[in-house]
């Protein structure tokens, strides 16, 4: 795989997200939003560690290519390193929620009321679970909550105080 289709990564489809994750910082979207919050999954994200403040710009600089202004990420408070309420991204202010879902999953909003929801793949995956993960998250159809997409790849979250 050339460095030029690893940039493409971001923009696969669900026929095509059986091609290989290359490495952490890889987010795979369907792009679509989610009508039933009940578990379906929108994409996945594999970010390179816990640090917010390194890993989120990159994130939403991506998405908005795609899917327009992101106004605001609702992430598990629990999971990240110094989660802060707002960052400026770009020439925008986004604005960060925190709630404890304990499933490792991220909530994107576009403009006022899109939501979009991402399986978050931890940073210490390796590369065949956080590809299993990625490609369970965008099946087309796909109910499976992500604490349950994380434990069949066997990805689950590192303890607290674990490095990753």
């Amino acid at each position: 795989m050339s460095e030029s289709d690893f940039s493409r990564v971001t923009r696969l489809l669900p026929d095509a997200v059986h091609q290989a994750v290359p490495r952490p910082g890889t987010a795979v979207v369907r792009l679509e939003t989610t009508h039933d919050r009940q578990g379906a999954l929108d994409g996945a994200w594999w970010p390179r560690s816990r640090d917010i403040a390194s890993e989120l710009p990159g994130l939403v600089t991506a998405l908005s290519e795609y899917l327009g202004p992101i106004t605001r990420v609702g992430l598990d408070g629990d999971a990240w390193d110094g989660l802060p309420t707002r960052m400026t991204i770009g020439d925008r202010i986004v604005h960060i929620d925190s709630f404890p879902v304990g499933d490792d999953t991220i909530l994107v909003t576009r403009g006022d009321k899109d939501l979009f929801a991402l399986l978050v793949v931890p940073p210490h995956a390796t590369r065949d679970a956080a590809h299993a993960a990625m490609a369970a998250a965008v099946r087309a159809g796909g109910q499976t909550r992500a604490e349950q997409i994380l434990i069949d790849t066997g990805t689950e979250r590192a303890a607290p105080g674990q490095s990753t």
